[in-house]
């Protein structure tokens, strides 16, 4: 029998998560979950119908209205509502008609500029466009977003951005056209704004530091989107979550989003270098926030606690399915964390018995000296099995003085990195 479900949803955090996203993006967690069901399916769908109030899906909003309460009829409100958003539809499909008239032919659009205020001055010149037709873009933008047409805002944002001359507007652009990448699964273009975004948020000079600490929190956030579906994602989360103003902004205001930075340094072999620093944060924060997978990682590195190490491994496997973000990593990471396992296991010990090995890989004995075998085939690792005795017999492990120099220049290159972006940083000022 599977874990009861208090177990299972006691390392759950969505709602911790939906606290630091936007309406939009709390849906797929939520089919996800009803999916699972871990949660009463009752309270899911009465979790998507208050979501839905502050949107204009009116119509998603009446069919699970009607699931709801077993019924054809929906409340007097929900009609009048849905009157209400036709007819803004309709008013703002006007205002904006002369402005995308105008950006739907190429002529214009090849005289734009980077200069945002001459853009909106030729416009108002040549073609009488003003700031109220440059308003009703974003605003129709916005309405179509909240109304679920996705690809619609995608499409309008990145043209207002470049006749907006606010920055708050134009960063409101920004988000909204990274969360409609996102609800689109153009998890590509999702990858480019946020570096925009996380260019836009870093060169505020003049933004309060509380601000910018929020909008930080809500980009690590909306990024595991976007890292857990890339193929280059696992690396550009270890970057963006071990730059110290956002490992500050971790700290502060998300301990919880540790449970990603620890599974993506766990399961990217190449990134182990940022495996000490990451332990140290662990500890610090452990009064904060810790689950199974940060405890597998305390327990391995900090107190070779193979007992503790193997009880963990076995709740992380009910965590790891039970997590929106990385229930497709499972299988991967059960065999990072046995391969951690045997690897220290090894530093410790010259003569393993394989028996004992296999209780603290949670696998079989027959399977283990298989798993070990191509172990040291693949890996190249200076052992060797004895089969008569059922023992792995290890070899020196030591780090050869080439691997360490290339260790060592590594670190080096990443401080003066951030050190040049501090002493530029603080030139703004």
């Amino acid at each position: 029998a599977g874990p009861p479900v208090a177990t299972m949803a006691q390392y759950e955090l969505s709602q911790v998560l939906s606290k630091f996203m936007d309406r939009h993006l709390v849906f797929p967690i939520l089919e996800f979950h009803q999916e699972k069901g871990i949660y009463d399916p009752v309270d899911i769908m009465k979790a998507k119908l208050a979501l839905l109030q502050n949107t204009n899906m009116v119509d998603f909003s009446m069919d699970i209205y009607k699931v709801l309460n077993d019924s054809d009829d929906v409340p007097q409100q929900m009609v009048e509502q849905r009157s209400e958003v036709v007819a803004r539809l309709r008013k703002l499909q006007h205002d904006v008609d002369p402005i995308i008239k105008c950006l739907e032919n190429s002529s214009v659009v090849r005289n734009f500029r980077q200069d945002r205020a001459f853009n909106v001055q030729f416009l108002q010149e040549d073609f009488q466009i003003g700031p109220d037709h440059i308003e009703a873009l974003f605003q129709y933008a916005k309405f179509q977003f909240d109304c679920g047409n996705y690809s619609v805002a995608a499409e309008l944002l990145p043209p207002y951005r470049g006749l907006c001359t606010n920055s708050e507007r134009n960063m409101a652009a920004l988000w909204g056209k990274l969360s409609s990448d996102i609800l689109m699964q153009n998890f590509q273009e999702a990858r480019d704004d946020i570096n925009k975004l996380k260019d836009a948020i870093d060169n505020q000079t003049f933004a309060a530091p509380l601000a910018q600490l929020q909008q930080r929190t809500w980009l690590l956030h909306w990024s595991l989107f976007v890292f857990w579906n890339h193929e280059s994602g696992r690396n550009d989360l270890i970057d963006l979550f071990m730059l110290p103003p956002y490992m500050s902004a971790i700290q502060i205001n998300a301990p919880h989003l540790l449970r990603y930075l620890a599974f993506a340094v766990l399961v990217q072999r190449r990134r182990r270098n940022a495996m000490k620093d990451l332990i140290k944060v662990i500890q610090q924060e452990s009064y904060e926030y810790s689950d199974p997978i940060t405890q597998f990682l305390e327990d391995l590195f900090v107190h070779y606690d193979f007992d503790g190490a193997q009880h963990k491994l076995m709740e992380c496997e009910t965590v790891i399915e039970n997590d929106f973000f990385l229930t497709a990593f499972r299988d991967e990471f059960m065999e990072s964390a046995r391969l951690f396992i045997f690897e220290i296991y090894c530093r410790i010990h010259q003569c393993i018995d394989i028996k004992m090995l296999a209780e603290r890989l949670n696998m079989n004995q027959e399977a283990a000296e298989k798993w070990i075998a191509n172990l040291i085939r693949n890996v190249r690792l200076n052992a060797k099995i004895d089969s008569q005795s059922g023992t792995v017999v290890m070899g020196s492990q030591s780090q050869s003085v080439h691997e360490q120099i290339i260790d060592k220049a590594k670190q080096l290159s990443v401080r003066t990195f951030m050190l040049a972006n501090t002493v530029v940083g603080s030139g703004r000022v």
